[in-house]
C-alpha cells in the first residue's frame, strides 16, 4: 500500500456529502462546513471559489478543484456577487441571516439550486471526517488546488453524473467509491505535474529502495520489523537503507513506521468498535499497554479520549 491508497484503505468517504448543484447567474454560496476535503467538478458554466486568505479560483467546464478544510470560502458566478445561501457542519443549509432554507433549494434526488437544467452545474462531494491516516496527505495539500481541463480529463464525469441521482439500494456506498476515486486519481494528476511541489513521502515512491520499503510497512505494520529485515527485504545494507530512507524522508525508516501504527490506530479508534487489544495487535503493538503508552506520548490523551473525542466518525454515526 502506498500512502495515495491510504486515502482508500484509512480515512475514505463514509456516508459523504455529494451533490449536483444547478445554478442561474448570479448565485453564491458561502460554505463553512468545516470538511476537511471537498471535490468540485465543473460540468457545464463558470464559477469562482473565492477563500478568505488567499487567491481566488476560476473554474470552467471540465476543470476540478480540491479545497482542504477547515477554512470557509465562496462558490459564486462572479467574485462580487453576495452569497444567498451558508452551508454549515453536517451539510446544514441556512440563508445569510441564519434562516433554515427547509428545502426550498431542493431539487430532488442528491440536486440543489435554481432549477436542474440551469446554466452552471457542479458535481460536489465533501469527506465529513478527517482520518489520521490522511494527514500526511492533507498536511502536503495546499488550501486550494485545482486541474484544468488541459492538465486532466477526467474519466469519471459521465459515470458520476449518472450515479449521482439515482436512488437504488447502496447508492450512498456507490458514491462513496466514487469520490474515493475521483479524489485519487486527480491527486494522483497534481502530483505528477511538472511543477508540482510533491511532498517527500510521494517523492520516494518513486526510489526503487525507499519505495519498496515505505510499501513494505505500510502494507504490514504488525510484522516485527527491524531495520536489518526491512534491509534483507530491499536487497541494500541496513547502513545503506537508513542513509537513503532519512535522507529521503526526514526521518529513519523505525521512526516512521511508529508514526504509521499510531496514525493507523488513531483512525481504528475513530471508525471502527475493535478493542484497543485487537486494534494494538492488527498495527504491530505487542498489547494494549504499550499501544496506550506510545499513543499517549505522540498524541497527547489516551486512545479511550482520542476515541470519544469530538470528530469521531463511528460507523453508527455516519448519517
Amino acid at each position: 500500500m502506498d500512502a495515495l491508497a491510504g486515502l482508500l484503505e484509512g480515512p475514505r468517504a463514509r456516508g459523504a456529502f455529494m451533490i449536483r448543484a444547478c445554478f442561474d447567474p448570479p448565485w453564491a454560496v458561502r460554505v463553512a462546513d468545516r470538511a476537511p476535503l471537498s471535490v468540485m467538478l465543473m460540468v457545464r458554466g463558470d464559477a469562482w471559489i473565492v477563500p478568505d486568505a488567499g487567491e481566488r479560483l476560476r473554474l470552467r467546464p471540465g476543470d476540478l478543484a480540491v479545497a482542504r478544510g477547515p477554512d470557509a470560502y465562496t462558490c459564486a458566478d462572479d467574485p462580487a456577487t453576495a452569497p444567498q445561501a451558508l452551508i454549515l457542519p453536517g451539510a446544514e443549509c441556512r440563508y445569510p441571516d441564519g434562516r433554515p432554507l427547509n428545502g426550498s433549494m431542493d431539487l430532488g434526488v442528491r440536486t440543489w439550486g435554481d432549477r436542474p437544467d440551469g446554466a452552471t452545474m457542479m458535481l460536489i462531494g465533501t469527506y465529513p471526517a478527517r482520518g489520521e491516516i490522511g494527514g500526511r496527505l492533507l498536511d502536503a495539500l495546499p488550501p486550494l488546488l485545482s486541474l484544468t481541463s488541459d492538465e486532466w480529463d477526467c474519466p469519471l464525469t459521465p459515470l458520476l453524473m449518472a450515479e449521482v441521482t439515482r436512488d437504488e439500494p447502496g447508492q450512498d456506498v456507490v458514491l462513496d467509491r466514487l469520490l474515493d476515486l475521483l479524489v485519487i486519481a486527480a491527486l494522483r494528476a497534481w502530483f505528477a505535474r511538472p511543477r508540482a511541489e510533491a511532498p517527500a513521502w510521494y517523492r520516494a515512491l518513486a526510489d526503487p529502495v525507499v519505495g519498496r520499503a515505505l510499501r513494505l510497512l505500510q502494507g504490514d505494520p504488525a510484522r516485527p520489523w527491524t531495520v536489518a529485515s526491512l534491509a534483507a527485504e530491499t536487497g541494500v545494507s541496513r547502513a545503506a537503507l537508513a542513509r537513503r530512507f532519512t535522507g529521503l524522508m526526514g526521518e529513519p525508516p523505525m521512526t516512521y513506521l511508529t508514526g504509521w501504527r499510531l496514525a493507523l490506530a488513531a483512525d481504528r479508534l475513530r471508525t471502527t468498535d475493535d478493542t484497543l487489544h485487537t486494534i494494538a495487535r492488527r498495527v504491530g503493538y505487542g498489547s494494549a499497554f504499550a499501544l496506550s503508552t506510545a499513543f499517549k506520548r505522540v498524541y497527547g490523551v489516551s486512545p479511550q479520549e482520542h476515541r470519544a473525542g469530538p470528530a469521531r466518525a463511528r460507523r453508527g454515526d455516519r448519517r
